[in-house]
């Protein structure tokens, strides 16, 4: 069969026809164009993480000059997590409303203000409510994660799927990392009175990202204006099992990106550079894991990836209370950031999951003599809708982890009490993880969890 295509040769960035599971349209057209799609997601992406987890970072420069308690902190760094789970809701629809490429422009751009708001309030005697106002305008740069992975998920075929979700979300969590590195670099070499050059350096970065977007992507026709893939993923019982998983794996990420420095800080009396010389490598090595573990969910399934990484996210929370009841920073540290490289692993393998799981709905459906192009076409589109919800969800798990945090340190002025909380949480995650996908049963598959998202796919 011959596939034509009304593609961008003309630039008018708008494809009509798209089947990534047409091996030989994947092979001619459709790899060269995913890819380019993905790599300029990845940049604005990466770029929107940073933005989101600023306040990450400029709680570091706020000295006792600016009066504010540890308590404030947490809920300055709790605010834009809140905001940017909340936006990724509507940010995961606009790719069907807008189409990918017009609203990775709109949502870079958007970068700008929170930024400028930032350089304009960072100084003592502004008030906390002047600095909530622009942390929660910070929350649209965790909008671009949802909007950003619904498109590429439209892009490849499912055999590319979990290394593609892989690296565009990898690539957008470094954006954590490389943004603490640099408060690191400037702390170093000037001091915390020169916040503003973080902004100085983002503001064109973010210029740049919503201009690659316009010239470099492109939208795809055929996830444009579908409203009913979301209605119907609402009742699936699937989509409320990998939301919730993602709060452990991804809630965790985002949540420890914002509050390690500050645990560092405030449980072991760290400076503020010497937290920032540690506080970049878990949300770093938790970016690089991300792709590796959608790879290892390509080889073994996403279901047993996961379960594996619950369990050894429970033991690092163990040694962390350990850690913490004596006092050892070393124990600490390396367990935090083995944490987060299990965080990583967890993203990449939940997410990976979400496509083989409306996969093998639409294989059930072919068989029972349904038409092939028009299933693969509507779990691309579920896959899409789950992927913005789940991230929406998960998200919140930031939120949590922070005021988890906040409270645990008013209360008995160390995180242990906190932790004890996640530890329990991560239990429920690893038991639900086997009940649903991994447990053996003789009930057919569609009543039972659909177990091949455990299985090779």
């Amino acid at each position: 069969m011959t596939t034509t295509m009304t593609a961008p040769a003309a630039r008018k960035h708008w494809i009509e026809h798209w089947e990534p599971e047409n091996e030989s349209f994947w092979e001619s057209t459709g790899k060269k164009i995913a890819r380019r799609n993905l790599w300029f997601s990845i940049f604005s992406e990466h770029i929107g993480f940073s933005i989101w987890t600023l306040w990450s970072v400029m709680v570091l420069f706020m000295g006792p000059q600016y009066g504010f308690s540890a308590a404030d902190k947490f809920l300055l760094t709790s605010t834009p997590t809140l905001v940017g789970a909340i936006a990724r809701l509507p940010y995961s629809w606009a790719v069907a409303r807008f189409g990918g490429r017009n609203w990775t422009i709109v949502s870079a751009t958007l970068l700008l203000i929170p930024s400028i708001g930032a350089a304009i309030v960072m100084e003592p005697g502004t008030p906390l409510w002047g600095f909530l106002i622009v942390a929660a305008l910070g929350g649209v740069g965790g909008g671009n994660f949802a909007s950003s992975m619904t498109n590429i998920n439209a892009f490849f075929p499912e055999k590319a799927k979990g290394m593609a979700l892989g690296l565009n979300a990898g690539g957008g969590n470094l954006g954590v990392a490389v943004i603490q590195l640099l408060g690191l670099l400037i702390i170093a070499t000037v001091g915390t009175g020169a916040p503003r050059i973080i902004l100085f350096i983002y503001i064109p970065l973010i210029v740049v990202a919503a201009l690659c977007s316009a010239l470099f992507m492109d939208n795809i026709a055929s996830v444009r204006n579908d409203k009913k893939a979301m209605r119907e993923i609402i009742g699936d019982a699937h989509t409320w099992v990998m939301s919730f998983l993602y709060i452990g794996t991804f809630g965790s990420f985002i949540g420890y990106s914002f509050a390690f420095g500050l645990v560092l800080q405030n449980q072991f009396g760290r400076t503020p550079l010497q937290a920032a010389a540690v506080t970049f490598l878990g949300p770093l090595l938790g970016s690089f894991s991300r792709p590796a573990g959608g790879w290892l969910a390509d080889k073994l399934g996403g279901s047993r990836v996961t379960f594996t990484t619950f369990v050894g996210m429970a033991v690092m929370t163990v040694i962390l209370i350990i850690a913490s009841n004596t006092q050892s920073l070393a124990l600490f540290t390396t367990a935090f950031i083995v944490l987060f490289v299990l965080t990583g692993v967890g993203n990449g393998s939940t997410y990976k999951s979400i496509p083989a799981i409306f996969r093998t709905k639409a294989r059930a459906a072919i068989a029972a003599s349904a038409d092939e192009a028009t299933e693969m076409l509507k779990a691309r589109k579920r896959s899409g809708a789950l992927i913005g919800l789940a991230g929406a969800v998960g998200a919140l798990g930031g939120l949590f982890i922070n005021l988890a945090f906040r409270q645990s340190f008013l209360d008995t002025g160390s995180g242990v009490p906190a932790f004890v909380g996640f530890l329990v949480f991560y239990g429920i995650c690893f038991v639900l993880t086997w009940a649903v996908y991994l447990r053996k049963s003789d009930a057919p598959v569609s009543e039972r969890g659909l177990a091949l998202a455990g299985a090779r796919v």
